[in-house]
């Protein structure tokens, strides 16, 4: 019998997630046999999958597909476990995110491939195949963004603050483009308050700015180019 290799996908949003499952489970090498919603769920899942006996044929998973913005932590945390505890599986990212810094980081953190939802459709199964081989996959204009940057060398990051923020304050910052509030974005992050007043203010130092509705208008800038 023809062996079907065995795709996750971690995403919250559960009719995106529905619909990847459907276009992927058309291919008849290519199968969905995990699902889940958030970084803890996902971690558990995989580890069950990974660490069962194999007696089962839907035990293992040869990739697992991720989006970055996730119910509990960001995705890029859970490249890093995966990445950290399983280092022979690929990582796919797929994400609204088409800014290379959000590229730059999910390659560094043990990724393999990224690509963004606008463009998933017609390139998602060439985007999977090629990463289970063991190769990278980046659309032609992220490739060309990161080239530039890469050509641009130690003056990228002077010319792009948001280089020096962390991963968690990456995220508090996008958080707070979408509108979120600071308690909205704690319980979010199952952080407390005054972690995030902390975040936010090394964020406004890093990006130099003086204000809070600076740095809202910044962040939602960039929400918008995003």
């Amino acid at each position: 019998m023809h062996h079907r290799k065995k795709i996750g996908i971690v995403d919250d949003h559960p009719v995106f997630r529905k619909g990847l499952a459907q276009l992927i489970n058309e291919e008849t090498d290519l199968k969905v046999t995990m699902e889940a919603e958030s970084v803890a769920q996902a971690m558990d899942l995989i580890s069950r999958a990974l660490d069962a006996p194999g007696s089962d044929p839907d035990t293992g998973l040869d990739l697992v597909i991720v989006d970055l913005t996730l119910k509990d932590r960001s995705g890029i945390d859970l490249i890093q476990f995966i990445h950290d505890h399983y280092p022979l599986l690929p990582v796919l990212v797929i994400s609204m995110h088409s800014d290379v810094l959000y590229v730059q980081r999910v390659l560094k953190a043990g990724a393999l491939g990224y690509i963004t939802k606008q463009e998933m459709t017609g390139n998602v199964v060439a985007a999977i195949r090629q990463v289970i081989a063991g190769k990278r996959y980046v659309s032609a204009d992220m490739m060309d963004g990161l080239l530039e940057i890469m050509s641009a060398g130690a003056n990228a990051l002077a010319d792009n603050p948001l280089e020096t923020l962390s991963n968690r304050e990456l995220e508090v910052f996008e958080l707070m483009g979408h509108g979120y509030k600071r308690q909205e974005i704690a319980q979010r992050l199952n952080l407390s308050v005054k972690t995030i007043g902390t975040y936010l203010e090394s964020i406004k130092k890093k990006l130099n700015l003086k204000t809070t509705n600076e740095l809202m208008t910044r962040a939602v800038t960039f929400v918008g180019q995003a």
